[in-house]
């Protein structure tokens, strides 16, 4: 199929949609991925530091745990 071919049976689908339901056909442009993506972006200090106060927390919940109680 070609791209005339293509654009033909869409324009004949959009008609035939307008026709049948009284439908509003609106074409735009697919929205572009955002440049920068916040799931791959790199840590930065205040992540590091959260990072490691989380893990400090963590730990002090596990010592208090293991110790036996008096």
């Amino acid at each position: 199929m070609t791209k005339d071919e293509l654009r033909a049976e869409l324009e004949r689908q959009a008609q035939r949609y307008k026709d049948v339901y009284g439908g509003e056909v609106i074409t735009y442009a697919a929205q572009p991925d955002p440049e920068r993506k916040p799931w791959r972006k790199k840590s930065n200090f205040l992540d590091q530091a959260f990072e490691k106060e989380l893990e400090k927390i963590e730990k002090e919940l596990k010592d208090k745990a293991e110790k036996p109680l008096d």
